[in-house]
């Protein structure tokens, strides 16, 4: 079956193709739409594609892109092409987003995640909202926030938490607090009285002092004063 614009906005088939995004879209049960110059459902494949300035909207969550993909047998779904998705505080743009369904959403592409007042940065993000917001960079990325930033070879996070690691070659600067240091791994604590603990040829750098050690924890001050051990 092939809709043009004007039919496009089927119940069915928007709730479809957002629950196949839905690590992005809201919860099922909540009223959804869909615009697209096209789309096209295939009773016996099970897939539904949606071509040409596509917008699905489910609540206060959405998807926007050029061109989305749902198989309705296996659950998986790509939206592609000039992605924006917006799930509660988190945006994402990127060139592409795949879930498998299971509340798992993989973004690449030049992918930028913000939520709040941190920015994520790299080539491949996985989110997992269900699991205390969980995202992980895997193959090199940066953390920016007003804090400074925070970047590694690898980067995951629970951002429920605000807790964040850096693996390999991680690096902290902080402006703020006259802070850079660095390590091979850095375990990030962002609450009230946070700290950051760095183990492996762990260095720090504040106001012209340094600091070597093979672990170091840094204990930051909502004052912006740090204590470092």
């Amino acid at each position: 079956m092939k809709f043009n614009k004007r039919s496009s906005r089927i119940a069915v088939l928007a709730a479809v193709l957002c629950l196949s995004v839905g690590a992005v879209c809201a919860a099922a049960g909540e009223p959804a739409s869909l615009d697209a110059d096209t789309v096209e459902y295939d009773m016996s494949s099970g897939v539904v594609t949606a071509n040409g300035y596509v917008l699905m909207k489910q609540g206060a969550s959405s998807v926007a892109g050029d061109r989305a993909v749902y198989n309705t047998k296996t659950q998986e779904g790509v939206v592609e092409g000039n992605v924006i998705a917006v799930r509660d505080d988190m945006r994402v743009t990127c060139a592409r987003i795949a879930t498998d369904g299971q509340e798992h959403m993989l973004a690449t592409g030049g992918v930028v995640a913000t939520q709040l007042d941190r920015t994520f940065t790299g080539e491949q993000i996985d989110y997992y909202p269900n699991q205390n917001k969980y995202i992980l960079v895997e193959n090199g990325g940066v953390m920016t926030s007003n804090e400074g930033t925070f970047s590694a070879s690898r980067l995951e996070g629970w951002m429920d938490e605000k807790h964040f690691i850096g693996t390999g070659d991680a690096h902290l600067i902080s402006p703020p607090k006259d802070l850079e240091a660095g390590g091979d791994r850095v375990d990030y604590y962002g609450q009230e009285n946070g700290k950051a603990v760095l183990t492996g040829n762990a260095w720090a750098i504040q106001d012209n002092n340094s600091m070597h050690s093979n672990r170091l924890t840094i204990y930051l001050a909502p004052n912006g004063e740090t204590t470092v051990k």
